[in-house]
């Protein structure tokens, strides 16, 4: 697929839906930092975890927000579009933003869907961590928020002249010369450990 510069998709014909598959980079962050903020504050306060915990389990959840993000890029928005259903599905989720990357309302998904999706993880982390699951969340939100800053950016402005250029290289090859390594976007870490790091990244 050819990257077009210039312009945005239609995914649905019904003016409603398609409203809604748009939204400000900002609403989104803002959400998420506020929800995980909240979750920590309100953890500590109750006494389900204590600052040491907080900070530990918080880590852990950024780690794991982490290893989602590269699973979901690599495994779901990238699936086998070998039926047309499968096809639909995946241009809807990720194949525009292919198409279309530099479209700065399709950067994030709409708010009620993440909000959707990180209730269930609430509930599965509840689960396996228990109390512990207020430092987890607020981890894994932090790190949403993070991928989100990091994807507009590099999607939005030129790569800075530092270290951080790096994550320009790495999802700019992603998007112009192979979408089947770099699945990382806000950190690299599970391209290294899972063998899809680009195997030359010449920074010019």
């Amino acid at each position: 697929m050819k990257p077009n510069h210039k312009g945005q998709a239609q995914i649905f014909q019904n003016p409603v839906l398609e409203r809604l598959t748009r939204t400000h980079i900002a609403l989104p962050i803002s959400i998420f930092i506020v929800i995980a903020i909240g979750l920590i504050y309100y953890g500590i306060t109750y006494s389900f975890i204590n600052v040491l915990e907080a900070i530990g389990f918080f880590l852990l959840g950024w780690l794991i927000f982490s290893l989602i993000e590269y699973c979901a890029h690599r495994f779901v928005f990238h699936m086998e579009t070998d039926t047309p259903m499968k096809e639909r599905i995946q241009y809807t989720f990720h194949g525009n933003h292919h198409e279309y990357p530099k479209d700065k309302e399709r950067l994030a998904m709409p708010p009620i869907v993440s909000l959707f999706i990180a209730s269930f993880f609430f509930f599965v982390f509840k689960l396996i961590f228990g109390q512990f699951v207020f430092g987890v969340v607020a981890g894994l939100l932090f790190g949403y928020a993070l991928y989100l800053f990091v994807h507009y950016a590099v999607h939005a402005y030129a790569p800075p002249k530092n270290f951080l250029k790096q994550l320009w290289i790495h999802h700019s090859i992603h998007h112009y010369k192979d979408p089947n390594v770099a699945y990382g976007v806000s950190s690299p870490l599970w391209d290294y450990i899972l063998g899809t790091m680009p195997k030359r990244t010449n920074a010019k």
